[in-house]
């Protein structure tokens, strides 16, 4: 959604501040995880699309829920949030601080999608040759997924590289129908 992505975007610029002068990537990043997935609570939500619920008391309940998990710092950007009615892009905010932490880092996230196992050698393997093609540091992730009947599906960014069998048989259907 690009109105929630406009919403979050200075709050996640505003903490991805934070973070580089104090050089504390990892902590802010685990505070953001945690709020993300607090605001996705099906029963937290309802306080939050609840008119009758006062802003400032929300802020308070998220105080309290966020007192262990997340620094001062992420509180006060609760209760802003809270304040400006924005909770509801907690999870976008985190997302973008997340794009923005990776590439301050030299990072990227890349999944395998796989039809079957591949073991820890050809991941070291393909790892190492997205790490040459995309000049970043890859952090891979492997899965299964039997759908694809064969082959694989790298995704790395915007990059999509789709070897599957099941991939193949889709264009060659499209190729077909043309």
């Amino acid at each position: 959604m690009a109105g929630m992505s406009s919403l979050a975007r200075p709050y996640a610029q505003a903490v991805f501040g934070l973070a580089k002068e104090s050089k504390d990537y990892e902590s802010w990043s685990d505070a953001l995880v945690f709020l993300a997935a607090l605001v996705s609570d099906a029963s937290i939500r309802d306080l939050i699309d609840n008119p009758r619920v006062d802003r400032e008391a929300l802020a308070k309940l998220f105080d309290g829920l966020c007192a262990e998990r997340v620094p001062e710092g992420g509180r006060n950007l609760v209760r802003l949030m809270a304040a400006n009615e924005r909770l509801t892009a907690m999870p976008e905010v985190a997302s973008q601080y997340q794009a923005m932490r990776a590439e301050a880092e030299g990072t990227i996230d890349a999944e395998v999608l796989s039809a079957k196992p591949i073991g820890d050698e050809r991941a070291a393997v393909l790892s190492k040759a997205l790490e040459k093609r995309l000049g970043r540091k890859v952090n891979l992730t492997v899965r299964e997924d039997d759908s694809l009947v064969g082959g694989a599906v790298i995704r790395a960014g915007d990059l999509v590289i789709d070897g599957s069998a099941r991939g193949r048989l889709e264009k060659l259907a499209s190729a077909l129908q043309r």
